[in-house]
């Protein structure tokens, strides 16, 4: 290819297969220890093309990556049809496709300089030459993109704090929200509920963010007019550009403006005239705002919010964060940051802050982030032989639909997210047929295990909803709406949890031994109460008689089961799930009442029969 010959490669040469185990990658070229595959123009980069070389057995962009992901002698590599050029590295870590992409075509055609600019100096042979591939500069400078970017993420977490702040204070002293400060001097509206609508809000302007800068907001179907006409004078990517440029003013129609998208959004209709579809969801739903819904904010303070949430600054200065490449690691530890946070706010300055919580808090709140690290060890070992297993069966598809993954400490969702991905990939690569699956079907498999086998609890009721927010982001699908999981992510305490001969024995004394932050003379004042309870004979379990209440949890969890099967790919079948989730409910509160009597022994039999189904 003559590109290759003018970024200084000269011949090409025809390569040897890559050997990985006992697979063979029969990719068409290779300079020293870098993979070049070439395809003809007419062959998708994203699809396999039966009898052509290259594309019959795969995907070409997949075959580069499963070469590299399982080669250790090859670190980066390129693939192109001539018309698109993408440059690729050993992603095996990472959690979607990634991959950078030159339009050719476009860049030709359009004498598009500054474009090939960047072409050359990403691609040229003086980027990839070394002794080893991790020397090359395309190696340097990942590494050194990733530093920046743990520099670039501090700077975005104190940005998400200054959005909630300008929003929290420009609600409150807006002379339009009397209504809204009247509440919160009555206590009708409490702090922690005014910050948890503030939270909302913002989850809202991110999803928008990063739907938007990865092009899976609109409806594929729309037409070019009403997805230009969205991202004219609609989208956030346009309130963006506006507050780079000014500082606002006391009007409020910039506020109306995503409070109208956000309305849509959650509509049961969307707004075929802007490409909007119809997500539903909590999220988009009145009930999640019922008092910012109906208060006003000046574009003054609009804009400072969204300053701080798209833009960071370095020695450079003023950069937009690219919310497009941003990955679900990176997201996750700015969103885990807020669950450190409390409100202080005073109605009558007026005025909004936020503090970081203390130690004991962040104990009770159970605000702690799980490392990235530890995440890849247990998916390596815990998921990893069950996925291989399930994909072993002869209906694998169907296998790996009915594991359940669950985190009983969810907090933001990272490790759920991470598990997500891990299953859809097999999925979509059991559908494709291919290891490395094109980002349509991955996408696809996503959506479909995010609201089938993903499930979570935590104790803190912000952490659910955050969670829920950043799974719907992930698994988030052009032109279908948000899957319904509020019945898959709960609010609870998992470490109630207990084995049958504690539920006869009662709780020991020692379960109310203070540790560190606790309060001592509370603890002792409870353990002298289990021990009377204890003695006297309690009452959760146990009736007057000394036989324990057994409640038929077993229906309940096969009625629970039955919703996630419901077909979900429009907005009436969200409805439909959403109706069966409250008939479960509603059985289960009639069901309450109504329990059968054991005795202890009848009662441990049981517990244990149940321990051992699952």
């Amino acid at each position: 290819m003559p590109l290759f010959q003018e970024l200084g490669y000269g011949r090409l040469q025809i390569a040897k297969p890559v050997e990985v185990s006992s697979k063979s990658y029969a990719l068409s070229h290779g300079w020293e220890h870098v993979p070049i595959h070439l395809v003809g123009c007419r062959v998708d980069l994203d699809r396999r093309t039966p009898g052509v070389a290259g594309a019959a057995k795969g995907t070409p962009h997949s075959l580069l990556q499963e070469a590299l992901n399982g080669s250790s002698n090859h670190l980066w590599g390129f693939v192109t049809n001539g018309l698109r050029l993408r440059v690729l590295r050993d992603s095996v870590r990472l959690t979607r496709q990634t991959y950078v992409e030159f339009d050719l075509e476009a860049m030709f055609e359009g004498h598009v300089y500054a474009d090939f600019v960047l072409l050359w100096l990403v691609c040229h042979q003086s980027r990839v030459e070394a002794d080893r591939p991790e020397l090359c500069w395309l190696e340097r400078w990942s590494r050194a993109a990733h530093e920046q970017g743990s520099r670039a993420l501090e700077q975005l977490r104190d940005g998400v704090e200054e959005a909630i702040t300008a929003l929290g204070c420009g609600f409150l002293r807006h002379s339009a929200n009397g209504i809204l400060r009247d509440r919160l001097r009555s206590g009708e509206l409490t702090k922690q509920d005014y910050y948890r609508q503030l939270l909302r809000l913002v989850y809202r302007l991110l999803f928008l963010f990063v739907a938007e800068d990865r092009d899976l907001l609109l409806d594929p179907q729309s037409s070019p007019q009403a997805r230009d006409r969205y991202r004219r004078y609609y989208s956030l990517a346009s309130l963006r550009r506006l507050a780079e440029r000014r500082l606002g003013t006391r009007h409020g129609d910039l506020y109306q403006r995503v409070r109208l998208v956000m309305r849509l959004l959650g509509s049961d209709d969307g707004e075929p005239a802007l490409g909007l579809p119809a997500l539903g969801g909590f999220l988009f739903s009145r009930n999640a705002l019922p008092d910012l819904e109906l208060a006003e904010l000046t574009n003054h303070d609009m804009l400072d919010a969204l300053r701080a949430l798209a833009f960071i600054h370095d020695r450079h200065g003023r950069r937009l964060v690219d919310y497009k490449h941003l990955g679900a690691e990176e997201l996750g530890s700015v969103y885990e940051s807020l669950l450190e946070l409390h409100p202080l706010l005073h109605i009558d300055a007026p005025s909004f802050e936020l503090q970081v919580a203390g130690g004991n808090e962040r104990k009770t709140s159970g605000s702690y982030y799980t490392p990235d690290s530890l995440i890849t060890c247990l998916l390596d070992s815990a998921l990893e032989p069950v996925l291989d297993e399930a994909a072993h069966k002869s209906k694998s598809a169907e296998a790996l639909l009915s594991l359940k993954i669950v985190d009983p400490a969810c907090g933001s969702g990272q490790f759920l997210i991470a598990a997500a991905h891990r299953l859809a990939r097999r999925l979509a690569g059991v559908r494709s047929g291919d290891e490395e699956p094109d980002p349509k079907t991955l996408r696809s498999a996503l959506r479909e295990v995010v609201g089938r086998c993903i499930y979570g609890v935590d104790i803190n009721p912000l952490a659910v909803e955050l969670c829920t927010v950043r799974l719907w982001m992930e698994a988030l699908e052009p032109g279908k709406p948000l899957s319904f999981i509020s019945h898959h992510i709960k609010c609870g305490n998992s470490l109630l949890g207990t084995t049958p001969t504690l539920l006869i024995r009662g709780l020991p004394d020692a379960a109310f031994a203070p540790i560190s932050g606790d309060d001592r003379a509370m603890c002792s004042a409870l353990r002298r109460q289990n021990k009377h309870e204890r003695t006297t004979g309690q009452l959760s379990f146990i009736d007057a008689t000394g036989r324990l209440l057994w409640l038929p949890a077993e229906r309940m969890g096969a009625c629970f089961a039955d919703v996630s099967v419901i077909p979900d790919n429009d907005i009436a079948g969200v409805h439909r799930r959403e109706e069966a989730d409250r008939r479960c409910r509603e059985e289960r509160e009639r069901a309450a009442p109504v329990v059968r009597t054991l005795t202890p022994a009848e009662a441990l039999a049981e517990l244990e029969n149940v321990e051992r189904r699952t």
